[in-house]
């Protein structure tokens, strides 16, 4: 960053850096025009013509005049000192570069958190954004009138100055009530709470149990073929038991399901090769294209036949309006990530945190709690989602001592905000699973997770099974041994080495 921009007063510095890095890409790169992800860009599956998914898909367009304004502001100027550079080369409004790999990402959101309660950040890409990262500033912003989470509000995206294969484009223009607004996103919202309901969830409980029971077999026999008794709790049991019960929610058959988590991480990881994106986005809708198309043929009792056969109800009658098929495919995406990805980190921050802390698995054991306490906690102190893109404000909108640009993908810390101390104390860096401060993990407001009871009931099921069947479970490991997943959107290790019995020499906090 220039050094003008560092003698700057803080708006005037991140107009600055917006402005520079945009000029940066503007030079370094070529045109990647469209909005588009996948069937965006023409690459998506039909359902033949006669196909009755009709309905408005969501427009990623904007007017000219809603474009980034760049007012001067008032300069401020350096303070000269008799010997020294007036220019701070450690200035506070310099944005951060977030660390793709997802590394020490509690210390970087304790950092982040000092500086403010919504901080500069630099995307892959060199793609400037903001991020909230203090528990009452990121409540308010959610549900802020001049926040927005269209891409038309995007304006690094609509003025065409995003480098060609940006890894996070889709988080930005997939379509889906997840980045729709006012009217759109009820429309949405109406047609997917209609066919996902809670009746539809209370009846995979007993699809829970029976593949929690098969996994625990199967990471039985991984850590009996092991040499050292060691098993990969991640990918043996905490992984494959969200996307089976997704899949069987959806639909889906399981001869597809290691390669939508596979489609699914190169989506959702923030290290994942440009050219990559493009291609694992055009495979993963080609795939539920496919699921689509087999419902609509023969449907069935599961979640994406009911969000094709779902129209939208007002005042008490239905109007006839059903999901676009990009919306449909846009959704079946959105639920396949969200759904098995984030209950993936859940269950294994949560074995991770209760090794760690064996005081609070006694709790549970003697009584004095709930496995469900367990996964509230470890939602607030070890979240699932760290940084979630992206919301845009309309206008330039103040939050805490910064002013962020209008325009500006904003990306809210989840993570940063459960370990906030000004939310949960002096001791919020502390596992207690007797805390009754409730975490933001699931969202605020109008886009609150519709999954979450599912996420909650897997979770605990979960780990009740675990932990009873294999008493003596433990890390293989001592836990600063941990590497974590690949991204700054996901919170979690990338594996997690267990063994079945408690392995001597491995000291726990707590």
């Amino acid at each position: 960053m220039d050094h003008l921009a560092l003698v700057q007063g803080p708006g005037q510095a991140a107009r600055a850096v917006l402005r520079a890095a945009a000029r940066r890409r503007r030079r370094g790169f070529g045109s990647d025009r469209g909005f588009g992800y996948g069937y965006g860009y023409g690459y998506g599956p039909s359902l033949g013509s006669g196909s009755r998914l009709t309905g408005r898909a969501l427009r990623l367009t904007g007017p000219s005049s809603d474009r980034t304004a760049r007012p001067r502001l008032p300069r401020r100027r350096p303070q000269m000192t008799e010997g020294r550079c007036p220019v701070s080369h450690a200035d506070p409004a310099a944005p951060h570069r977030l660390d793709a790999s997802g590394a020490r990402q509690h210390a970087v959101n304790e950092e982040l958190r000092a500086r403010g309660a919504a901080v500069p950040v630099l995307l892959p890409g060199d793609v400037p954004a903001y991020a909230i990262t203090r528990h009452e500033e990121l409540k308010d912003f959610v549900t802020h009138p001049d926040v927005a989470k269209n891409a038309c509000h995007f304006a690094a995206l609509r003025n065409d100055e995003l480098p060609p294969g940006w890894p996070m484009r889709t988080f930005a223009t997939v379509r889906g009530m997840i980045t729709a607004d006012g009217e759109d996103h009820k429309r949405l919202r109406s047609l997917v709470t209609r066919a996902f309901t809670p009746r539809r969830v209370e009846a995979l409980r007993p699809v829970v149990h029976e593949l929690t029971a098969t996994l625990l077999d199967r990471l039985a026999e991984a850590a009996a073929a092991d040499p050292d008794g060691v098993a990969d709790l991640r990918r043996h049991f905490a992984l494959p038991l969200p996307m089976g019960v997704i899949c069987r929610l959806l639909g889906v058959d399981d001869v597809h399901q290691d390669r939508l988590h596979e489609l699914s991480n190169e989506i959702v990881s923030t290290q994942t090769a440009p050219e990559r994106v493009p291609a694992a986005n055009r495979e993963m809708v080609a795939v539920l294209g496919q699921v689509a198309a087999a419902r609509l043929k023969d449907p069935g009792d599961d979640l994406t036949s009911a969000l094709i056969a779902a129209r939208d109800v007002r005042d008490g009658a239905e109007t006839g309006d059903r999901l676009s098929e990009e919306e449909l495919i846009g959704t079946l995406m959105l639920t396949i990530i969200a759904g098995h990805e984030t209950t993936l980190n859940l269950i294994t921050n949560a074995v991770r945190a209760l090794c760690n802390h064996r005081d609070q698995l006694e709790l549970i054991r003697s009584g004095a709690a709930t496995w469900g306490d367990a996964v509230e906690e470890t939602l607030r102190y070890d979240g699932p989602v760290s940084y979630f893109p992206f919301r845009y404000p309309t206008k330039d909108l103040p939050v805490g001592d910064a002013v962020i640009p209008k325009g500006t993908p904003v990306l809210v810390s989840y993570t940063a905000a459960g370990r906030d101390e000004r939310a949960y104390g002096p001791d919020a860096d502390r596992f207690d699973i007797t805390r009754s401060a409730r975490h933001l993990s699931f969202g605020h407001g109008a886009h609150f997770c519709l999954g979450a009871p599912l996420a909650r009931m897997e979770a605990v099921i979960a780990l009740e099974a675990l932990f009873t069947r294999f008493p003596g479970l433990d890390l293989a490991v001592p836990d600063e041994e941990l590497v974590p997943h690949p991204s700054f959107v996901g919170n979690s290790p990338q594996r997690l080495p267990i063994r079945l019995g408690s392995r001597p020499g491995v000291a726990h906090s707590g």
